[in-house]
């Protein structure tokens, strides 16, 4: 699988890999539960990564395992149309 960067670069990529998904959200367990609601009991490691200058958002990292382009893509999209989650990176 190849994914093209911001320079038109081609990224290669080899499955099974470690993947991470920048997550924000409005609360810390309003995001963890839509991580349950979408991954369920799939192995991750969940990282905070830092809260709006204001506290009204808090952003995470979501690092787990991805066994090809299909599956990487369904949880991207899977996270971006949970009511939970304002933004995937």
């Amino acid at each position: 699988m190849e994914i093209l960067n911001a320079r038109d670069e081609k990224l290669s990529l080899e499955y099974p890999c470690d993947w991470s998904y920048k997550l924000i959200a409005s609360e810390v367990e309003a995001l963890k539960q839509a991580i349950r609601d979408v991954i369920d009991e799939r192995e991750h490691k969940l990282s905070h990564s830092k809260n709006s200058k204001g506290g009204k958002y808090v952003s995470m990292n979501l690092d787990m395992l991805v066994h090809n382009e299909d599956d990487r893509n369904f949880i991207y999209e899977a996270l971006k149309a949970h009511q939970n989650i304002k933004m995937v990176l």
